[in-house]
């Protein structure tokens, strides 16, 4: 199974401060009967944008990864969005033309060359990327995706501190983990599964 969710623990001293910092991220959840808001509030520090770079590390098919509070029965939810293929083949579009002069340093036929064809997601060094406002200039985009939503177990998460005490920040760490670990569960099969479906990135022409 492929690994989704890790730790980068060469940023923990680093995430502790920031847990310090933002403690007003926590208000809700001192002295809570349930660990839930301090969980959600200690991954919401893990991960981009305040965490940079992240605590927490995910592979290259995850765009973004939350976790808040079910306001039905207050539970737990993961909410993730990975990148999949397209649902049919991008390249039997018919082509979308701008009228933007074509700009390229590479000389004009260069981009006429690709003008109007329809694109999925770029790799740049093994990454998927968004396109930029030039990409989007000379052609238009299909970025297929798919949102993940499934319940957390809370089993493992620390008690909800009673307030900014010495020690909650590893508290917090300690919730990012047992959140990590149970969304790679959940995530693993899917992005296999993902990853041995074939090529679904075009670069651009």
């Amino acid at each position: 199974m492929t690994t989704v969710f890790r730790l980068d623990r060469g940023t923990h001293e680093r995430y502790l401060q920031l847990v310090r910092f933002h403690h007003d991220f926590f208000a809700d959840a001192w002295g809570d009967i349930a660990p839930v808001e301090f969980a959600a509030a200690a991954w919401r520090i893990a991960t981009p944008p305040l965490a940079t770079p992240s605590y927490v590390r995910w592979h290259r098919r995850v765009l973004s990864a939350e976790v808040v509070r079910n306001s039905w029965d207050g539970t737990l939810i993961g909410r993730v969005q990975v990148v999949t293929p397209p649902p049919f083949d991008v390249g039997r579009l018919p082509r979308v033309t701008s009228d933007t002069p074509p700009t390229s340093p590479f000389g004009d036929d260069h981009v006429k060359q690709g003008e109007g064809i329809w694109r999925n997601w770029a790799n740049t060094f093994g990454q998927f990327v968004a396109p930029t406002d030039r990409d989007i200039a000379r052609g238009p985009f299909l970025r297929a995706s798919a949102l993940v939503e499934a319940p957390l177990p809370l089993a493992g998460l620390p008690p909800a501190p009673e307030g900014p005490l010495d020690g909650f920040e590893e508290d917090a760490a300690r919730a990012v983990t047992v959140l990590a670990r149970g969304l790679d569960r959940i995530l693993s099969p899917i992005v296999t599964a993902l990853e041995s479906s074939g090529p679904d990135v075009s670069l651009p022409q």
